[in-house]
C-alpha cells in the first residue's frame, strides 16, 4: 500500500490517531487503522473523552454498573477511561512488539487540575500506569513547572510518559532535561532502560492562531506578511533542540545502557485556519524519528491527497530562526505567547474536565 500516510511512515513519521472512544474500540473500527491508515498508536486527552463519553459512544452498559455500585463521577471516569485504553492497548499490542516499544503506544493523561501540583501528578500518573495495567501505556503529564518534577519521578519509576502542552524551546530544553535526569535516576534504581520510553509533544497550529491574531492587531505589510509562518518555525527549531540534547556526552553514556532517546511528537496539527492547506502541519513536519498525533480529519485529509517529502524540517533552521527574529522586530513577544498558550492549554483542558465530571455525574444518576 502506498498510500501518503504509508509514504509518511516510510519516511519516518509515526502517525498517531488523536482520538478514542468505546465505539471506535468495540466495532474494530481502530484496529482496522493499522492496516488501512498506518496508524500506529493513540493519544487521548480530557476533551477528547468528554466528547466521546458525553455522545455515548457505548458506555451505558459501564456506567449502570458503576451507577449500581455508587460510583463517584470521578471514580467513574477513572474506570472508564482506563478501561478504554487498556482495551486498545491490546489493540496496539503487536504494533509495540514489532517496533520494540517506540510505537503501539496509548496515553492517558493525568487530570488537568493536578498540572501545578507535582506531588499529585506523580501519585495519579502511578495510579493510572497500575490500573492500565499495560507495558504499551504512556501517561501523559504537562510541561508545568511542576509538571518537571513529575515528569523525573515518574520516567525514574520505570513508566512511560508522554510529555504534553509544550509550546516554547526554552520549556521543551527542560522537558528533555527532565526526562533525562529520570532516566539516570531509573538507572540508579535498577530498570531496565530500554523499557522506558517518552515522547515530548510539541503543540503546533495554536502557536500560529495566537501569533496570526496579533500580526492582524498590528497591520503593517511586515507583520502581514509572517502569517502562518511561526507555528513551522517553532517546530522546526523543537527538532533542532531534539538533535542537539541527544547529541550530548552525558546522555551518550545513558543510551549505552540502553536508554531509549525522547522522540519528539507534533501535537494540535490539525488546521484552525481554512485558509491553510489542510494538511499543513503534518507535510511541513518530516522527518525521521518524528510522531504526529493527528485528529481523524487530518489524518483522513493526508491519506487523500497530502504530497509527502521525504524531510521538511531538517535544513530549514536557518530559516526559521529568520522568522522567529522577525516576529520580533514587528513586536510580537515570543515569551507572552508562549507563556499564554501554555496557561490556557491547561484551563482549556479543566473545562473539559469539568464537562466530562458533569456529564458522567448526569449519566450516573441517569442509570440509578
Amino acid at each position: 500500500m502506498n498510500s501518503p500516510l504509508a509514504q509518511l511512515a516510510a519516511n519516518g513519521v509515526s502517525i498517531w490517531l488523536d482520538d478514542l472512544s468505546r465505539t471506535r474500540i468495540n466495532s474494530g473500527a481502530l484496529g482496522a487503522l493499522i492496516e488501512s491508515r498506518s496508524v500506529s498508536g493513540v493519544t487521548t486527552n480530557p476533551t477528547i473523552f468528554a466528547g466521546s463519553i458525553g455522545k455515548g459512544d457505548g458506555y451505558s452498559e459501564q456506567v449502570a454498573e458503576l451507577a449500581k455500585a455508587g460510583a463517584t463521577a470521578s471514580e467513574a471516569i477513572f474506570e472508564i477511561t482506563t478501561k478504554d485504553v487498556a482495551d486498545a492497548c491490546d489493540i496496539f499490542a503487536g504494533v509495540y512488539s514489532a517496533s520494540h516499544g517506540f510505537d503501539g503506544r496509548v496515553s492517558i493523561e493525568v487530570e488537568p487540575g493536578l498540572a501545578n501540583d507535582t506531588a499529585n501528578t506523580v501519585a495519579q500518573a502511578k495510579e493510572l500506569f497500575a490500573k492500565v495495567n499495560k507495558e504499551n501505556v504512556m501517561i501523559k503529564i504537562p510541561a508545568t513547572k511542576a509538571g518537571l518534577a513529575a515528569i523525573t519521578e515518574v520516567i525514574s519509576n520505570g513508566i512511560s510518559v508522554n510529555v504534553t502542552l509544550i509550546f516554547s524551546l526554552q520549556r521543551y530544553k527542560e522537558v528533555i532535561a527532565a526526562y533525562q535526569a529520570g532516566i539516570a535516576l531509573a538507572k540508579a534504581n535498577g530498570h531496565d532502560l530500554s523499557k522506558i520510553h517518552s515522547v515530548a509533544s510539541f503543540f503546533v497550529s495554536r502557536v500560529d492562531t495566537e501569533i496570526d491574531k496579533r500580526l492582524v492587531a498590528i497591520g503593517t505589510e511586515e507583520a502581514v506578511a509572517l502569517k502562518s509562518k511561526a507555528a513551522l518555525a517553532n517546530a522546526r527549531l523543537a527538532y533542532e533542540v531534539y538533535e542537539q540534547e541527544f547529541a550530548t556526552e552525558d546522555w551518550s553514556a545513558l543510551a549505552a545502557a540502553g536508554a531509549n532517546e525522547q522522540r519528539p511528537l507534533m501535537a494540535s496539527t490539525g488546521v484552525k485556519d481554512p485558509a491553510l492547506s489542510d494538511t499543513l502541519y503534518v507535510t511541513e513536519l518530516v522527518a525521521p524519528e518524528l510522531v504526529n498525533t493527528m485528529p481523524e480529519k487530518t489524518m483522513e485529509a493526508v491519506f487523500d491527497h497530502g504530497v509527502i517529502p521525504v524531510n521538511s524540517i531538517q535544513g530549514h533552521y536557518e530559516e526559521a530562526r529568520d522568522i522567529l527574529a522577525a516576529l520580533a522586530a514587528v513586536g510580537v513577544s515570543y515569551d507572552d505567547v508562549t507563556e499564554l498558550l501554555e496557561a490556557e492549554g491547561v484551563d482549556k483542558f479543566i473545562i473539559s474536565w469539568n464537562e466530562l465530571v458533569a456529564s458522567v455525574e448526569a449519566a450516573l444518576e441517569a442509570a440509578k
